[in-house]
Formats: structure tokens, C-alpha cells, sequence
């Protein structure tokens, strides 16, 4: 039965931790405190403007090229508290960005090195706060 039991656990650790290596995002100490960063180490941001659990973005035209969205890799899948949500990027094509418990996030075009959270408190952007 201990077997069964640490099996279990093994199984259940290893889990969790191809999930987080599979996140798109990843919590990081900054100026601001416990931030989301995308996997570059980016401060990712939210949008006021934006509704929780809408199906796309409040962000568009001149506002995404400013705000770019944490943008899904094709074939990306919603996973726990990570969803995906139609945005009209940029280049005016249709993509998937990601949020997260249900607030899209974005990064600031400004922000110039890991760690930046010049975007804070800009328009209606606040950054992605981490626990």
C-alpha cells in the first residue's frame, strides 16, 4: 500500500511540474512586487477596459500595438485557471491570447528588459499581480 501511495505522489509531483513547465507565464519578483511574466521574463499586464471571462480582448487598433497580448502558440489549450481568448493582433490577423483566471494579459511595447513595469497605471493597465 505505501507503494501505491508513493507512486501516487511521484505521479502527482511530476504532474504539477510538466504543468508548470508548460505554463505560459511565470510569477517573478519586480519593483512593483509578485508580478506574472511571460516566459522571457516580461512584466505582463491587465486591461480595465477588459470584462473577465469575455471571449476576447477590449484591447484593439492603435491600443494592441502599444499593449501587445501574451499571444498562444498554435495548437496551444486552455488548462486550469489558464484560458484563451480571440484577439485581432497587430498584424490584423485573429489570434489566441491567454488569460489568466479569466483577465487577458498584455505586454507594454515600452517595457525594454525583464523586470520593466514602466506600463503600471498607464491608460487603464495595472500589472498582472503573482502570489
Amino acid at each position: 500500500m505505501s507503494r501505491i501511495l508513493a507512486g501516487a505522489s511521484l505521479l502527482l509531483m511530476m504532474t504539477a511540474a510538466a504543468f508548470a513547465a508548460d505554463a505560459p507565464a511565470k510569477v517573478a519578483d519586480s519593483s512593483a512586487g509578485k508580478v506574472w511574466v511571460d516566459l522571457k521574463g516580461m512584466t505582463l499586464y491587465t486591461f480595465d477596459k477588459d470584462t473577465k471571462g469575455e471571449a476576447s480582448s477590449a484591447c484593439t487598433g492603435d491600443c494592441i500595438s502599444a499593449w501587445p497580448p501574451l499571444v498562444a502558440a498554435d495548437g496551444a489549450v486552455a488548462t486550469g485557471d489558464w484560458t484563451l481568448l480571440a484577439v485581432v493582433d497587430a498584424d490584423g490577423k485573429t489570434k489566441q491570447m491567454w488569460a489568466y483566471d479569466g483577465q487577458p494579459l498584455y505586454l507594454f511595447a515600452q517595457d525594454k528588459k525583464p523586470g520593466d513595469v514602466t506600463g503600471d497605471g498607464m491608460g487603464g493597465f495595472h500589472v498582472a499581480k503573482g502570489s
